[in-house]
Order: structure tokens, then C-alpha cells, then sequence
């Protein structure tokens, strides 16, 4: 069974010109993964800052959605008032001409 050294390993027995080699490979993963950390850290910010601005864009939009809505509704009650004025009109007309 072969047994490589970590960068956690006490065991310092090891000769020296292996050792170095040996710890080269971990460094070198230590400073990927270290990369990778960093790049993760970066898109994380990233996706902070897009999810604030599309939660802006969100609030700004239901605003508009909400006028709107209060349009539609003032127009709805302007056409009921309109339609009661006209039917009353015509009921009006049809007892001008009975008579």
C-alpha cells in the first residue's frame, strides 16, 4: 500500500528531496482550489447584485402593473356610467315616442 503525504501529514521522517516534490502537488491543489474559491466568491456577487437589480425591476413593474390595473377599473366604472347614461336616454326616447 503506498501512503502519500499531505500538507496535514506531521510525519516529517521523509527525505527532503521527495518531500518537496511531494508538497508541490499540494500546494499547487491548494492554489486551485483557492482559485476556485475566489472565482465562486466572485460569481456569488455577481448573482447578488443581478438578483437586486431584477428584484428593482420586479417592484418597479407590479408598480406599473398596479396602475394599470386602476386604469382598466376607472375605465370600466367610466363605460357603466356611460351605458346607464345612454340606456337612460333611450328609455327616454321610447316614451317620447308612446306618447
Amino acid at each position: 500500500m503506498v501512503f502519500r503525504k499531505t500538507l496535514f501529514d506531521d510525519n516529517q521522517d521523509i527525505d527532503q528531496s521527495k518531500d518537496i516534490k511531494k508538497e508541490v502537488m499540494p500546494l499547487e491543489k491548494l492554489k486551485n482550489l483557492e482559485d476556485k474559491i475566489a472565482a465562486a466568491i466572485d460569481k456569488v456577487k455577481t448573482l447578488k447584485e443581478k438578483k437586486e437589480l431584477m428584484e428593482r425591476r420586479i417592484k418597479e413593474l407590479e408598480g406599473m402593473l398596479n396602475e394599470k390595473n386602476q386604469e382598466v377599473e376607472e375605465l370600466r366604472s367610466e363605460k357603466n356610467i356611460v351605458k346607464s347614461q345612454i340606456e337612460g336616454l333611450l328609455n327616454e326616447l321610447e316614451t317620447i315616442e308612446m306618447e
